[in-house]
Parts: structure tokens; sequence; C-alpha cells
């Protein structure tokens, strides 16, 4: 017996790949259990029973040969009609062993060779079948790919996300059927008049129960748990999806196992209609066996030859069903683009016009799935719409970013405006528009960001950031912003990235670009109309460009301060800066320049010019200056300047003069008559010495001369009392005038980094001057006497 257990195998892939079983392959492998219960019972017979039982024959040897084993029998018993032994049949005169051999031998030279393995060859058969049935989930570059794709089709079926989705689709479409039902009702009444009203209420009345039954089913809601699991769904469904689509390896390895299973039903269902007449109850055996037995003839019964007759009746009934089924695979194979998928019926149905069309091995594993179950294809497509995996990073950033949480983010920026800073982020909560004390949104490196309705709700927002961030503005949240923001950063890795509803904010007072242009159009510079933004006061661009934006002239008429910093590429033409008639600050940083441009002395509104970084190293054209009245403050730090010309005395009216990060050696003594100079930062550089007409700047606040070599100050140069802050440091000073202590008004002296042996007791005389604003080395600080220094210490 074969136990039943050892094809338990066949069947261990079906609980995990049955969708993937189209009703043909169902009804075939029932097909090969009963061909299989056929052989194995035919086998079974054929081992525990008896197969063939012979008898000598008596008849004539020379028609033994001839005559079939009916006519032997008859022969043999007609000759001996008369004889009295008839009465008890013919005497053979053979032992019991003797009769084993000649069934053993006859079965063996005169049975059929169909007739003997008749139900071994159902067996082999069958087992083929079943093989060329399952091989393709048992192949490993199939198998894994069904077992993954199985995988995730159930966890997609069974996720709550998946649910969530479409009970939203659901609402949406049972939504506007009942608005238009309700618009038809009262439209109806309407039409009806006064007189009819009372049954208009009527009818209203008996459709309330309708609207009940149509309601959509409540959305549920998920944890914070089942939205991280959906989320790594959607990950897991493009992975797969790139990886799938790549081959047609399953369809190929399908059609290629239908086709081997057709081969085998033809070979099989010929040769068994051939041979399945050669089953004969009776079988006439010549043997030459009259040495042992003294017979030669025998007429012999094939005992499982009608049984085995019928098996095989129904076993080729079962393979010619088995071949048509198969016939009609090739069909759905051959007729039908399988290697192609389109979810449009899903889209219509679920609304979610981003569902894309799938190919190859995907799409062939789809179309056996709607063989199965086509829901689980309409489930399956959730994870494969962008538009429903942003509803669920939406929902998770919810979960996450509480109202409370966003609370505790949120602080004064340099402005003083109360900003909520978010930073890399997979899009913007929802939360966020809860938060109505909020003044100032800074968004940087979030991929998705889309400004819903909501956005009315910041009621006090003024400034929004989007560094990194592209954001997608709805029209009612354009008007909302376009009536209410004051200053707006953007910050891409291309200008023409940078929104274009952001040209449009007519209240805007500040506009900061940060992003390059393609080298192509470096030159050419062109940047949106300006026109739209009627209160623009401040404009910042940080980019790669040519020349000055010729947009920036739509804003002439009031903008008051221009930056443009370059990255160090070369700004050629500045002609459009003379239109810009009432321009108070101007920076021009690492721009490339190597003369100061002509273009800034027409800005007669000018009052602070900053050209940071760039390659100046003769200003001689500093005296053009006198003609910009109104300029109080000069920075031409971080240069190659050598030397500053005599005529800056001319700038009498400028306040700040930052010389810092150049190549100077000496300062002119003309510097000394610029009367209204308040703060002079002439640090890093390489001055040996000072010009003792500082002293004449009775109006120097600030002086910065750390980071030289200086060896000795001039006397004149604490003539300046208003000085408050005054940095020696990081120079060659031996010795610290004792005349520093007139500098009542010090309050920041620092000193290190010199060759001070001792600091001069005036020090104390400096009223202002705290042990918090003294930086000096912690050796000469305690040198100081003991009064002084707790008058240092006394806050």
């Amino acid at each position: 017996m074969i136990p039943v257990a050892e094809f338990k195998q066949f069947a261990e892939h079906q609980p995990a790949f049955k969708v993937l079983k189209p009703w043909w392959d169902v009804l075939a492998e029932y097909l090969t259990v009963a061909m299989l219960m056929i052989g194995v019972f035919g086998c079974t017979l054929q081992v525990t029973q008896d197969k063939i039982i012979c008898l000598p024959s008596h008849g004539p040897r020379e028609n033994l040969s001839e005559a079939p084993c009916q006519q032997l029998l008859l022969l043999g018993v007609s000759e001996h009609v008369g004889d009295l032994r008839e009465l008890s049949g013919l005497r053979n005169n053979l032992d019991l062993q003797q009769y084993s051999f000649i069934n053993q031998l006859c079965y063996e030279t005169a049975l059929h060779w169909y007739a003997k393995y008749f139900p071994y060859l159902v067996v082999i058969h069958t087992l083929n079948f079943m093989v060329c049935t399952s091989f393709w989930f048992k192949f490993p570059s199939t198998s894994s790919k069904i077992e993954h794709f199985i995988s995730i089709l159930g966890k997609c079926f069974d996720s709550p996300w998946t649910t969530r989705a479409l009970s939203e689709v659901s609402g949406e479409n049972h939504k506007n059927p009942a608005a238009a039902r309700r618009a038809t009702v009262t439209t109806a009444a309407a039409a009806a008049g006064p007189g009819k009203a009372g049954e208009g209420e009527k009818e209203k009345m008996l459709a309330e129960p309708e609207k009940v039954v149509t309601e959509p089913p409540a959305v549920t809601l998920l944890d914070k748990k089942e939205g991280e699991q959906a989320k790594a769904l959607f990950e897991k469904v493009k992975k797969f999806r790139m990886h799938v689509e790549e081959g047609d390896i399953l369809y190929t390895m399908y059609i290629r196992q239908t086709v081997l299973k057709v081969c085998k039903f033809l070979a099989i269902l010929v040769y068994n209609l051939v041979y399945v007449g050669k089953i004969s109850f009776l079988v006439a055996c010549r043997v030459d066996t009259s040495e042992v037995t003294g017979y030669a003839s025998f007429c012999c019964s094939h005992t499982k030859a009608h049984l085995f007759s019928k098996l095989a009746f129904c076993y080729i009934c079962f393979v010619c069903i088995y071949g048509i089924i198969c016939f009609y695979t090739l069909c759905w194979l051959f007729h039908r683009p399988l290697k192609e998928y389109s979810f449009r019926s899903v889209r219509e149905e679920t609304g979610m016009g981003d569902i894309p069309d799938v190919k190859n091995d995907f799409a062939f594993m789809l179309h056996l799935i709607d063989q199965y179950d086509s829901l689980y294809s309409k489930r399956f497509a959730v994870f494969l719409s962008e538009v429903s995996e942003s509803r669920l990073k939406q929902l998770n950033l919810n979960h996450e970013w509480t109202t409370e949480k966003l609370r505790q983010k949120l602080q004064r920026n340099a402005c003083g405006r109360l900003e909520l800073a978010l930073c890399m982020l997979p899009g913007l909560p929802d939360t966020v528009f809860e938060l109505s004390e909020v003044e100032a949104l800074r968004l940087e490196a979030i991929c998705d960001v889309t400004f819903p309705p909501g956005l009315s709700q910041l009621v006090h927002l003024q400034e929004i950031s989007l560094l990194h961030s592209p954001a997608r503005l709805p029209f009612s949240s354009q008007i909302f912003l376009r009536d209410h923001l004051k200053v707006i950063r953007v910050k891409c890795e291309e200008l023409r990235e940078v929104p274009l509803w952001v040209f449009g904010l007519r209240s805007l007072e500040e506009l900061h670009l940060e992003g390059l242009f393609p080298p192509e159009l470096a030159r050419a510079a062109t940047l949106e109309s300006l026109r739209e933004l009627k209160q623009l006061k401040v404009l910042s661009l940080r980019s790669n460009v040519g020349k000055v934006p010729a947009s920036v002239t739509d804003v002439a008429g009031h903008l008051q301060r221009l930056s443009l910093h370059n990255d160090g590429a070369r700004l050629l033409a500045l002609n459009s800066l003379k239109k810009l008639a009432v321009l108070r600050e101007l920076e021009l940083v690492a721009c490339g320049l190597e003369r100061i441009p002509h273009a800034v002395f027409s800005l007669s509104a000018l009052q602070e010019l900053d050209l940071k970084d760039n390659h100046l190293r003769s200003i001689e054209e500093i005296l053009s200056f006198q003609h910009c009245r109104k300029l109080v403050t000069l920075r031409l730090w971080h240069n190659q300047i050598a030397y500053v010309p005599e005529h800056v005395r001319k700038l009498r009216g400028l306040e700040q003069l930052y010389l810092s990060h150049n190549k100077l050696e000496t300062l002119p003594t003309q510097l000394g008559m610029c009367y209204g100079l308040r703060l002079l930062d002439v640090s890093h550089n390489g001055l040996h010495s000072l010009p003792a007409e500082l002293g004449l700047l009775q109006n120097l606040q600030h002086l910065a001369v750390s980071y030289n070599a200086l060896e000795l100050l001039p006397d004149e140069l604490f003539f300046c009392r208003k000085l408050r802050t005054l940095l020696l440091g990081y120079n060659n000073l031996s010795q610290l005038s004792p005349q520093v202590g007139a500098l009542g008004a010090l309050s920041r002296l620092e000193l290190k980094g010199n060759r001070l042996e001792a600091l001069p007791e005036g020090l104390g005389n400096c009223g202002g001057l705290k042990k918090s604003g003294l930086l000096v080395e912690d050796t000469l600080y305690e040198g100081l006497p003991a009064e002084v220094r707790d008058r240092m210490e006394v806050e």
C-alpha cells in the first residue's frame, strides 16, 4: 500500500498559492487526484491479488499454435465426451508449484505490456501532470517572486489603510448622489408651488430612511503602528514592482508548462487508445515447458482484465477532459495581452486616477488574481497610488506631530517673530494650521509641501521660509498670502524652481531668493517679473547671475535694500542699478568685482554699501562717494586692498568703515579727517603702526585693530573719549599706555595675544569696563591691584 501522506507534498502550496490558481487549474487538480486514485487502486489490486491463472491445453499439437484459447478448450472437451473421466474434469497431473511456475511464466511472456503495467503508467503520468502544474511554484527563480507577491498581497488585502482609503472614496461617491437627490427634491418642491409645500415636506420625510441606508460606512481610524505598517507596505510594493516588471519569467514558465501538458496529453491519449484493446480476459500462452510440465500450450485468464478495461475507459475520459482544459488555458494565454494590466476600471470606481498600469510578470499575476477574486487587485491597487501614499503620510504626520508637540518648537527668530521651524519631514502636518499664534513658518528639506485652505487660520502669519521645500498653493491660500504675507525666503537648487505664486504676493515687503541659474542662462539672468510686488522694499538674490536682472527695475520706485550674493561668479553688467533712485542699502557680495562699480556713485539715496568678498585691489574711486551724500556705512572687507587713498578725507559723513581682512600695512593720516566716523574696523591686516591723527576722531566708539603687527599705540588714540570697544588682540604690543584710563566710556577691551608683561593701573579709571568686557590672559588680570579687580568684578 502507498500511504496517502506521501502525496501530501503535492498539496502543500495550495493554501498559500491558491489565489494564483484560476478555475481551470483547480479543476485540473481534481482531475489529477481522480486519475491518481485510479492508478493507486489498480496498483493495489495488482500487488495484492493473483495476476493471471493458466491451465494446460489438451488439443492436438498441430492446431495449438493457431487456435485461440476458447477453441482449445472446446476441442479438449469434445474429444472426451464419451469418457467417464469427464464427470470429474480433465486431469492434468500438475502440482501447485508447477501451476505457479506456469502462471508467472505466461504473465511475463504472453500478457501484453500495456495490460501488465497499465496502473503504474497511470500513476506515472498523473505524477507528471502534477509536477507540470506546480513546477512554477517550486522553481527557485519563479517561486521566490510568487511567495513575495503572495505575502505582500495578503498584507495589502488585510491592511486597515486599504479599508480606510476605499471607505473615503466610497463616502465621496455616496455623497455626490445624495446631494443630487436633495437638489432634485428641492427643485421639485419649488416648482410645485406653495400649495404643494406640505406634500414636499411629506416626501422629504419619507425619503429620510433611504438616506440612512445609503450612508457610507464609518471610516476607521489608524493608530501609529498601523500607519507605519502601511507606510512599509508602500515601500515594499514599489520595490517589488520595479523588480518584477523587469522580466517575464513567470509568464514564460506558465506557458511552457502548459504546452508541455498539452504534448503529454496528446501522447498519452494516442497510445492509450491504441493499446486499450490489448487488455483481454483470456490469453493464449505457448511456452516450451514440456520437459517440466508435460505441456507446451496453456490457456490463461487475466483476472483483472475486466476491471482494468473499465478503469482504462475512465482514465481516458479524465485525460480527455484534462486535455480540453489545457487547450482552453492555451487559448486564454495567447488570445489576451496578459503582459499588460490596466487599472482603468479601478481608477473609475475608486477615483484614484494616478494608479499606474503594470506590465510583464506583475501584470500576469494580477490577471491570475482576477480569475480568483478581482477584489484582491482592487485593494492591491491602493498601494500603487501616489495619492493614497500621500494621504497615508499625511495621516502619519498628524499622528506624530500633535499640536502640543509643535507648540513646544515655537521660538523667536532674529526678526522677533514667533517662528515654527520644521526640518526634513515627509510633508506638512495639518496640525500646523491649528497654531494661530504662529507669525513665521520655516520649512527646510520637506520634499512635498502643499498648503491647504486651512492656511487662512494662521491669521498672524507674516513670514514664510521655503528652504529646499517645493510648495504648492491652492487659489484660496494664494489670496490669503497675497494680503497677509510680508516676508518670504525661498532656497532651491535652481531659480526656475521658485513657485510662480511668489511673484504675485502684492503685500510682500521682503523677498529672499537663493538658487543657481543653469550655466547657459546665467549671463542672461532672467527673473520673473516683479511688477505685482508693489510693497517690496528688500530684495535679496543669491545666485550666479552675470548681470543685475532687468526685472529689478520693476520695483525701482520703492526698493530700499538690494543684496546680490554671487558666490564668486563675476558680475559684469550693473547699469540697471542707476534706476534704483530710492535704494538705501546695497550689497554686492562675492561678485568678482575688481573695482568699485561706477553705477554705485549714481545712487544719491544710498546709505550703506557692502562690497564684501570681492577682488578689490585699489579703491581710488572712493573719491566719487562724495556724490553719495547720505552714505554712512562702507564695507570693503574681505578683499585685497593694499592701501587707502588720501582723499578718503572727503567722506566726512561716513560713520562706519570696514576694511578688515585686506592687505593694508599703513593707514593714511587723512583718515583722521573723517570726523563723523563712529566705527573703524581694520583688523586682520598687516598694520605696523597707527597714525596719531586717529585721535581727531572724537566720535569714534568702536575701533578694531586686532590681528595686525602693531608694536606701539599712539598716545593720541586715547583722546577718543567716546570709545566703547577697543580690540587690540593678537598684535605685538609690549605695553599699554596708562592713558587708557582716560577712556571712561570703554566697556570692552581685548588684549589677548600680545607680549604684555603687566596692565596699567589706570584701567581702574575706566568706569564702564568690567571683568566680562576685559579679554586678557588670566596672569595679567591677576597682576592688577586688588582694588582695581574688585571694582571690575562689581556688576
